[in-house]
């Protein structure tokens, strides 16, 4: 008798070890380095990332958490520079680090990865509106790397839209 429960409780503990390994098996093991090669402050790294993000579905069984409330309580376009793939690309590092684990090992690089987009994205702009967009990439940036999401203050605003008045009344004097 005491040999039979024995054998039950053990054929229950290699089942649950099985479900488990199963469980874990299901998630492919380069999972990791997949992150790793999506949240690097390149441009291949990016467009990586990007390519992904546009073909969710192949990446099912990674379960990858693409959600994203972009630049959390800081507006998207801040003076009409558009931020939001910048701050999707950050709000993936961040919740799929976390989810893992791993977040506080690989913080600094996701968050150098969004001032790398954001400074790649003001590079899209032109040269006298550029130092408007740099000012407010810098900003969200700090944000960012000292306090975890971004918080845009009223003066770091008005800076920025001062740096834009100021761009564009230059563009306006180099095309008469």
């Amino acid at each position: 008798m005491k040999l039979r429960r024995l054998a039950v409780a053990l054929a229950a503990l290699l089942l649950a070890l099985g479900a488990a390994t199963d469980a874990h098996a299901a998630v492919p093991a380069d999972k990791p380095a997949i992150m790793s090669s999506w949240s690097q402050p390149t441009a291949t790294s990016y467009n990586a990332w990007n390519n992904a993000r546009q073909h969710q579905s192949a990446w099912a069984a990674y379960g990858f958490d693409w959600t994203t409330d972009y630049c959390t309580s800081s507006p998207d376009q801040p003076l009409g520079f558009d931020f939001r793939l910048p701050c999707q690309r950050h709000d993936f590092g961040y919740r799929n680090y976390k989810a893992v684990g791993a977040f506080p090992a690989n913080k600094s690089r996701i968050d150098d990865s969004f001032y790398f987009d954001l400074k790649a994205k003001c590079a899209t702009y032109n040269a006298f509106v550029r130092p408007a967009c740099t000012s407010l990439a810098w900003t969200y940036y700090q944000a960012v790397s000292l306090f975890g999401s971004v918080q845009l203050s009223d003066a770091a605003l008005d800076k920025a839209a001062d740096l834009l008045a100021k761009g564009q009344r230059a563009q306006a004097m180099a095309e008469r």
